[in-house]
């Protein structure tokens, strides 16, 4: 069933930054900070694939992304939803579902044998593809997954997640130069006003934590030299 009406954008992200702490999707730990796919450190850590063994919460969220995207880009925009290895994959099928599209993927990579295929699943030049993926950082990794479905033909203009991490200033200006708008459920700022509506860690964790989403840099700098 396609989606047609749900809250506003900040009701959303209330909802769903409150969903991602119910699953104990959400980790914080200042004293022993998690270490990024950069190397670097924080303090921070969320594991959205976590959703897909949560049917209620699943169903709401694919909800929301949906008439998020439909609101923001068109109930028209797409002929094609296609997931990014491996995360984005259940969400896009969820998502395609919803709005009664065709379904593909993209691999990271060439999977090295037989038709060497980045792209599985049928996807013609001309369509207008939406790519889907768990969250984003700094938007790196959609690039890659963007330029692929761009080789067959395809245009892909929109990439729609469940969560953007919201802090590092250059995300969208790197994903608008490459041509690609950002749509997204909530931001750490969304989850950490919750987990204090909630009660969840204690004052001092949820400080540190602060402090980090204000100046990430700073704060990962500090940690190198402590």
């Amino acid at each position: 069933m396609i989606p047609s009406s749900f809250p506003p954008a900040e009701e959303i992200a209330r909802l769903s930054a409150r969903m991602l702490l119910e699953v104990e999707a959400v980790h914080f730990n200042a004293e022993t900070p998690f270490i990024y796919a950069s190397g670097l450190p924080g303090p921070t850590y969320i594991d959205c694939r976590k959703l897909i063994s949560f049917p209620r919460i699943r169903s709401t969220l694919m909800d929301f992304l949906a008439v998020t995207v439909m609101r923001n880009a068109g109930f028209e925009a797409f002929d094609n939803i296609a997931g990014g290895e491996t995360a984005g994959i259940p969400f896009a099928a969820l998502v395609a579902e919803r709005m009664a599209l065709p379904m593909s993927y993209v691999r990271k990579k060439p999977k090295g044998y037989g038709r060497n295929a980045r792209i599985e699943g049928a996807m013609t030049p001309g369509q207008r593809v939406l790519l889907v993926e768990d969250l984003t950082t700094d938007g790196g990794s959609k690039l890659s997954f963007v330029d692929a479905i761009r080789e067959t033909g395809a245009s892909c203009g929109h990439t729609a997640v469940i969560f953007y991490y919201g802090i590092f200033p250059d995300t969208e200006k790197t994903l608008g130069d490459h041509g690609i708008a950002l749509h997204h459920l909530c931001t750490w700022w969304d989850v950490l006003a919750a987990a204090r509506e909630m009660g969840k860690f204690d004052a001092a964790t949820l400080a540190e934590v602060e402090t980090f989403l204000t100046a990430p840099k700073a704060w990962q700098e500090k940690r190198a030299k402590a």
